[in-house]
C-alpha cells in the first residue's frame, strides 16, 4: 500500500503553517512535504515533526523571489553563486528534520540553450555531491508548461534520461504524475519505465490540481500499480483542496496510517 505524504504548502492552509503538522497527523497522514521552511525556524519544524511523529520527506531548495516569478537557479550560468549558497541554506533544514529528499529547482531558461543545459548538469553534481555525505538525495521534477511557462525542466523523458546517463548514486527524479500528464500522458508506461531512477511521486487531479479522486486519471489503478512495481517511496499528496482540507480526504480513506 502506498505510503502517503501530505503537501502542507497546499493542504490544510485553514491552518497556521505549524499548526498544519498537527492538522495532518489528526487526519491520519504519518508523513509531511512542503516547497519552502525557509520562514520558520529549523527547531520549530523538527518539534512539530516530534510532537506529531511525522516523518518528513521533501522540500525544496530555495527559489529565489518565489513571489516574482523565480523557480531556482541551477540552470542559470550568471547564478552559480547563488545556487551554491542555497545548499547551505537548506541544510539546517534538512539536518533538523532528517529529509532524506530535497527538490533542486531548475530555474526559469531555455532548454535548449547550452549554457543553461551546462549549468543545469554542473548545478546537479554540485548539489549532489554537497548533499551525499549527509545520506540526502537530490531531485528534479520536470513541470508542465502551463502552470510554469518558461521552466527549464518541462520534459519527462529528458529529466529522465539525464538522471541515468549522469548516474549519480544520489540524483533521482521526482514524477509528479500531475506534472506528466498534462505534458505527455502515459503515465503508467512512464512510471514502469523510469522506476529506477524515481525517487518520489507526487499526485494531483488533471485538470484542476484537486483531490486525487476523478477527472482524467484512475488513480486507484495508479496507486495498485505503484505496488506491483515495488515502489517503496512515498507519494506526496501535491493538491489544492476544493473546499476544506478535511472534507475532501475520501480518496485517502483507504490508506490512512493504521488502516
Amino acid at each position: 500500500m502506498p505510503r502517503f505524504a501530505a503537501n502542507l504548502s497546499l493542504m490544510f492552509t485553514e491552518h497556521a503553517f505549524l499548526d498544519r503538522f498537527d492538522a495532518a497527523r489528526g487526519a491520519g497522514f504519518d508523513a509531511v512535504e512542503f516547497l519552502f521552511p525557509y520562514e520558520v525556524e529549523p527547531s520549530a519544524i523538527a518539534e512539530r515533526l516530534q510532537r506529531n511523529r511525522l516523518t518528513q520527506v521533501l522540500f525544496n531548495l530555495p527559489p529565489g523571489d518565489w513571489a516574482a516569478g523565480e523557480k531556482g537557479f541551477a540552470a542559470l550560468p550568471d547564478k552559480f553563486d547563488e545556487l551554491q549558497r542555497s545548499l547551505h541554506s537548506a541544510l539546517p533544514y534538512a539536518l533538523a528534520t532528517g529529509v532524506k529528499r530535497l527538490h533542486l529547482l531548475a530555474g526559469n531558461a531555455d532548454r535548449r540553450d547550452a549554457a543553461a543545459a551546462l549549468a543545469f548538469r554542473r548545478s546537479l553534481a554540485v548539489a549532489a555531491h554537497f548533499f551525499a555525505p549527509h545520506g540526502i538525495d537530490v531531485l528534479i521534477e520536470p513541470l508542465n508548461r502551463r502552470d510554469a511557462p518558461g521552466y527549464f525542466l518541462d520534459d519527462v523523458d529528458y529529466a529522465h534520461a539525464l538522471v541515468r546517463e549522469m548516474a549519480i548514486a544520489n540524483l533521482k527524479l521526482q514524477f509528479d504524475v500531475y506534472h506528466c500528464q498534462i505534458l505527455h500522458g502515459d503515465v503508467t508506461t512512464r512510471l514502469r519505465e523510469m522506476l529506477p531512477m524515481i525517487g518520489h511521486v507526487q499526485i494531483a487531479s488533471v485538470p484542476s490540481r484537486h483531490e486525487p479522486d476523478g477527472e482524467e486519471l484512475n488513480y486507484p489503478f495508479l496507486f495498485d500499480e505503484l505496488d506491483r512495481l515495488g515502489y517503496a517511496g512515498f507519494v506526496g499528496a501535491e493538491y489544492r483542496p476544493r473546499g476544506k482540507t478535511e472534507d475532501g480526504l475520501g480518496w485517502f480513506k483507504p490508506y490512512r496510517a493504521g488502516t
